[in-house]
């Protein structure tokens, strides 16, 4: 059984819509989910069905689709960012606030690639081209998994699923969203470095901010801090 700080996760709070990384499983937030405490109410996106076929705006309709009834809370992470910041563009009077943990921003009209520095973002394009989205196992290890044990490592290995190449390259709205907004950065991540992190909380326009010591899955390396990052968060909302 996970410990719960109870003073921080018992208050009534807005619904969640965790959108996760790209290839990342929903099971991701299983721990999170847990220590945020019943009843709140937790959903995490769907992936559209067209598959490779898929654009950025089925990823954020597929969201939409599977988010909680009325007005919710995006927590999105990695490249779910992206997704997240689209639904709240598509669907502005439903989205109350929006936490990124790790994630990129894009600006406005930009995509994910468009937000990675030179020449990650040229490096990134070739890549896509010759050897898909799934990263080879051994990077995903390296990379995404190297503060996790070795059975939530080979348990992430086989679940991580390749996406869209339009989850990548398709560019956002040209409006922007202007409700409540957070930062969660990652000090220890090897996927997604401080600097950028910095970067993309700036383009978000962020008034909450939180530093947690984990790589780039802070949801499995140390569920109780980010849980109670999001806690804060939604009770520091105006």
């Amino acid at each position: 059984m996970l410990a719960r700080d109870d003073a921080a996760m018992s208050a009534p709070r807005d619904p969640i819509l965790f959108i996760s990384g790209a290839g990342l499983p929903a099971w991701i937030w299983d721990d999170v989910h847990q220590l945020m405490g019943w009843p709140h109410e937790v959903h995490v996106a769907a992936r559209p069905t067209r598959g490779a076929e898929a654009r950025l705006r089925d990823y954020a309709e597929a969201a939409i689709g599977s988010a909680p009834t009325g007005r919710f809370a995006i927590v999105a992470h990695s490249a779910g960012g992206v997704i997240g910041a689209e639904v709240a563009r598509l669907a502005p009077e439903r989205v109350s606030a929006f936490l990124a943990v790790t994630a990129v921003i894009p600006k406005p009209a930009g995509s994910f690639i468009s937000a990675m520095p030179a020449p990650n973002r040229w490096v990134l394009n070739v890549a896509m081209r010759l050897a898909g989205t799934r990263p080879p196992a051994s990077v995903i290890h390296r990379r995404l998994a190297h503060r996790l044990d070795d059975q939530a490592a080979d348990r992430l290995v086989a679940d991580f699923s390749p996406e869209s190449p339009g989850l990548y390259r398709d560019k956002t709205s040209h409006h922007s969203w202007n409700g409540w907004r957070g930062y969660v950065l990652t000090a220890q991540d090897r996927e997604l470095p401080i600097a950028l992190q910095r970067r993309c909380a700036q383009r978000l326009g962020h008034a909450w901010g939180d530093n947690l010591d984990t790589g780039h899955l802070p949801m499995l390396e140390d569920p109780q801090a980010l849980a109670g990052s999001i806690a804060r968060f939604l009770d520091s909302r105006p």
